[in-house]
């Protein structure tokens, strides 16, 4: 009956997403740009201001982090071993591409749902709170993160295209399918029920996205420890960041649940 239940709200949560075409492009044209913006920071920091860079005594910590947790990469010349850099941050943006679409998509879900009437309706059915609010998450989750499976495919592409082939190899280590596979999903899921959370708790779409906003400090706090060398996110530590957002995201959704007061939130709202 569980199964049946989400399954009923992601349909309906799906069928309304198709309805709406702001809604379809922004999850299926927003990640590609997310990602050809990537791919040209990339070119344009490499082209233009690589050599000074790499003479920066932090990027050659993180060149040192680098030749430490990537001994094939020692044998490169030092501009390719500052290509491999750059592009090993990229599993890292790809987080922000569920991110970015949960702030924007995952807010209105239930505020729209308040303005047009339908909330009631659907608090009256047998549905338990966090099967909705779980439901209404991997709504938004589901196609953010084939979707971030499909700007990564792209992203490599990109990568052979600019001619940098020889270092796929180099990038597409474990621990980027780790992030891909499993960092990625735990991310995706947390951030769309925190866009639940704040749909639920706000008056209007602003407010929410504004509390939805939390997620991508810690992203880009990711992407600095990196890339500066701080923190070289091996396999083994890859997994453990997997696991340690997995287990935030089943507090989340026992806060959200908390949170959700279905008995009396619709009489608050009017």
């Amino acid at each position: 009956m569980t199964r049946r239940r989400i399954s009923n709200i992601l349909r309906k949560e799906w069928h309304v997403m198709l309805r709406d075409i702001n809604s379809a492009l922004l999850v299926t044209l927003a990640p590609l740009l997310i990602v050809g913006q990537a791919i040209l920071f990339i070119w344009l920091v490499d082209r233009f201001g690589g050599e000074a860079m790499v003479a920066n005594p932090i990027f050659q910590t993180a060149l040192e982090k680098l030749r430490e947790v990537l001994p094939l990469a020692a044998g490169l010349a030092v501009g390719e071993q500052f290509q491999v850099l750059l592009l090993s941050q990229f599993n890292l943006y790809l987080l922000l591409i569920p991110t970015m679409i949960a702030i924007s998509f995952a807010t209105f879900s239930i505020v729209d749902e308040k303005l047009s009437g339908s909330l009631e309706a659907l608090l009256a059915t047998p549905v338990r709170t966090w099967e909705l609010l779980l439901g209404k998450a991997l709504s938004g989750a589901v196609p953010a993160l084939v979707m971030t499976w499909v700007c990564a495919g792209v992203f490599i592409l990109g990568v052979v295209g600019l001619g940098w082939g020889q270092l796929v190899d180099l990038v597409l280590t474990s621990s980027w399918f780790i992030f891909l596979f499993l960092v990625t999903p735990a991310v995706a899921l947390l951030s769309f029920m925190l866009g639940v959370i704040g749909s639920s708790r706000a008056k209007d779409a602003r407010s929410a996205q504004n509390m939805a906003l939390v997620i991508i400090l810690p992203v880009l706090a990711l992407i600095g420890v990196q890339v500066t060398g701080l923190v070289w996110f091996t396999p083994l530590l890859t997994f453990i960041l997997a696991l340690g957002i997995s287990l935030v995201d089943i507090l989340v959704l026992r806060i959200a649940v908390g949170l959700f007061q279905r008995e009396s939130i619709v009489a608050k709202w009017h």
